[in-house]
């Protein structure tokens, strides 16, 4: 039985939250279940990538691994971006879908293994990655976005530094050959590189 949140369908019984949160200076409401990453509160990694995330309006960003939705979502509302949000689990998505109506904002929300069902290109892609699932799963995050992007786009992702922030910033810099440590915030690590 698997309770892991990067599965397509989890299998934990429902357990649905709903959260209020500030974010951005603008009011979100989030459900949130079980079998969902974070359920209970906005985790602090998100939180501290919201906070450096300085996109222009109109511009199209990809938020790979979203759960129910706080990045992309937040940044429709705050920033009106135009947001794609992808994750595997289904649980996960239905959440985002409706989180998107609870926040009066529209994004294109669907599943995806990675990047395996993405087509075109973003001005930004975004993540938190699932350090669970494993390093290669995290790895391929960060490589395959290279293709999603335009040029003069960028990837930005959180990562703890216990949990593999050295290696995934060595990938960015294998992948985009730059590679810039925008914060650093009680052990997490937000790590930026450019096309």
């Amino acid at each position: 039985m698997t309770k892991m949140y990067f599965a397509e369908n989890p299998d934990a019984a429902h357990d649905i939250h709903e959260l209020t949160v500030c974010l951005l200076d603008h009011r979100m409401t989030f459900l949130t279940d079980a079998g969902v990453f974070s359920k209970k509160m906005i985790d602090y990694g998100s939180q501290v990538l919201l906070s450096t995330l300085d996109f222009e309006p109109e511009e199209s960003v990809l938020d790979v691994g979203c759960g129910y939705g706080t990045l992309g979502l937040t940044l429709v509302k705050a920033k009106k971006l135009h947001a794609t949000l992808i994750d595997i689990n289904q649980r996960a998505l239905d959440l985002a879908r409706k989180n998107a109506e609870k926040n009066q904002v529209s994004a294109i929300i669907f599943q995806s293994d990675i990047y395996s069902e993405v087509h075109g290109e973003f001005d930004h892609i975004i993540s938190n990655p699932p350090i669970r699932a494993g390093k290669k799963v995290v790895h391929e995050v960060i490589s395959g976005s290279y293709n999603h992007l335009k040029k003069g786009g960028d990837l930005t992702i959180v990562i703890q530094k216990k949990q593999g922030a050295p290696s995934a910033k060595a990938k960015m810099e294998e992948v985009f050959g730059n590679c810039e440590i925008i914060k650093k915030d009680k052990g997490y690590y937000i790590l930026r590189s450019e096309k």
